[in-house]
């Protein structure tokens, strides 16, 4: 098991390294010159020379690239442009509404989708599944952003429960930021909460049909045991498959629902940083993300180890 673990970071370091290596040279290829989208059009060609040489574009780019590479190494990720502060020092407030946002979300998802994919597995076949799964596929094609926009108008605009948009600061108190994160928790877990329960339902089904299931049945075991605490458990190894992408899409694709709500999260940040081309913050947060993905996929690793032994034996 060690040496797997030990394997699956070795592996995730060199992807890190190539992605970082991806989202340079994409960002040095965009079309524009930075340092005139951020003087303007009429921006005096001394001015513009002195803020190229204060970003470093008139180095060579193998240059900049290890320059960026070996700060982010030593927690340096540079300085923004457009808001004159440590880039590290803008995501680590912005990730104080992101994160929390992803966690509520992934938690809302998993209490939804996990009871009814055993529900309707259970009756497979029966109207009982049929509308379980007819909810999920509706759940699966509506945007996040229209589930947004009804969910403002319902408990903001009509009852008046939840504020429409913004973030207090946690600061604040904890209820209030908890209160102006709920609606777009929701918004974000209700569509990732339908696809799970698709694959929870799929791979229920097929843990189902296997022939110590049929032996627990005839001995006399509750339907309850049998679905919670044996097939559910061998069923877990693709739902963490899931769970572990879904993760990393609510920290990641957060942007239209952050601009919806107004939440000064990542995805707001990234799509102002693109905006007014601060391309030292796109960077940083892109890899931020990147690195976050990676480390997600080693705990669903771990995980899948946890939940069936064999594959620690096997490994």
């Amino acid at each position: 098991m060690l040496a797997y673990l030990l394997k699956r970071i070795a592996i995730g370091l060199v992807t890190l390294i190539v992605a970082s290596a991806v989202v340079f040279l994409v960002l040095e290829i965009v079309p524009g010159d930075p340092a005139l989208v951020m003087l303007g059009m009429n921006a005096e060609p001394e001015a513009l020379a002195a803020l190229r040489e204060e970003m470093g574009l008139n180095q060579p780019v193998l240059m900049r690239y290890l320059g960026w590479v070996s700060g982010m190494a030593t927690g340096d990720f540079g300085n923004s442009y457009t808001y004159s502060s440590p880039v590290l020092e803008l995501i680590g407030e912005r990730v104080m509404v992101s994160l929390p946002l992803a966690l509520i979300s992934l938690f809302l998802s998993t209490a939804i989708a996990l009871p009814v994919g055993i529900f309707a597995a259970s009756r497979r076949g029966k109207p009982a599944d049929t509308i379980s799964m007819g909810a999920a596929q509706i759940g699966v094609a509506i945007p996040n952003f229209w589930f947004a926009l009804i969910l403002i108008y319902l408990f903001a605009v009509w009852l008046r429960l939840v504020p429409a948009g913004g973030f207090p600061g946690w600061n604040a108190g904890l209820w209030a930021g908890f209160k102006a994160l709920l609606l777009p928790a929701i918004a974000l877990a209700l569509p990732q909460a339908a696809i799970l329960a698709r694959v929870t339902r799929s791979a229920m089904l097929e843990v189902l049909g296997e022939d110590y299931i049929r032996t627990a049945r005839a001995k006399g075991m509750p339907r309850r045991i049998v679905l919670w605490h044996h097939a559910l458990r061998n069923a877990l190894i693709p739902v963490l498959t899931i769970l572990g992408l879904q993760f990393a899409f609510l920290l990641a694709g957060t942007i239209i629902i952050e601009n919806v709500f107004y939440l000064p999260g990542l995805g707001r940040l990234i799509f102002q940083a693109i905006t007014q081309r601060d391309l030292i913050v796109v960077e940083g947060v892109v890899m931020l993300l990147v690195a976050t993905v990676i480390a997600v996929n080693i705990l669903v690793d771990i995980g899948y180890a946890i939940v069936d032994p064999r594959l620690r034996t096997r490994r």
